[in-house]
């Protein structure tokens, strides 16, 4: 139980992140690039929202079926609500009973803690597609850094995300954990 406790609680933190970024992105700032290439804001936007529902669906049915939503208009409004129904959805969940993604059982903390290296990095992403610098608060980071490394395989990279990256000599938490994931930074 401390282990889905402590997945649900970085992904909290990650969510929170992540809102706080969205609260910076505008309507008319949906056409912007960000650091994911060839991906718009809005872009962006659609795949936060299918990663939040995925996150959600696997909190409240035990699986996740990895089959996008149709998005409509007001994919700010949606991401940001989809975003508040996840946190709720992860405060009823049985920590006992594994998630299944595709034919795979993954334990919910391990489901939690990825998706809290999702959401946070694109939170990351969507302030820096509004230009605004925002660095993960160090202890987000340290501990995202610390599962990305045991999460993000050989195999994922290019695809999911880009080569690792050396950070600068002098590095905080967020500089370490974007650099190892691959994001570069244009503000």
């Amino acid at each position: 139980m401390d282990a889905l406790v402590g997945g649900v609680t970085v992904l909290e933190r990650a969510v929170a992140y992540a809102l706080g970024s969205l609260a910076l992105a505008t309507p008319g700032q949906l056409a912007n690039p960000t650091p994911c290439s060839r991906w718009t804001l809005r872009d962006l936007l659609e795949h936060l929202g299918d990663s939040l529902a995925a996150l959600e669906e696997a909190a409240t049915t035990g699986r996740v079926t990895l089959t996008p939503a149709p998005h409509a208009e007001g994919v700010l409004t949606q991401v940001r609500d989809q975003a508040v129904r996840l946190l709720g959805a992860w405060t009823t969940i049985n920590g006992n009973s594994p998630v299944r993604v595709e034919q795979a059982p993954l334990s919910a903390p391990l489901v939690a803690g990825a998706g809290a290296i999702e959401v946070t990095v694109h939170g990351w992403d969507v302030a820096q597609a509004c230009g605004v610098s925002r660095p993960i608060p160090p202890s987000l980071a340290d501990e995202l850094l610390d599962l990305s490394v045991l999460l993000v395989r050989p195999w994922d990279r290019p695809g999911r995300f880009a080569p690792p990256l050396r950070p600068p000599p002098v590095s905080d938490p967020s500089e370490r954990l974007l650099a190892f994931l691959g994001r570069v930074s244009f503000t």
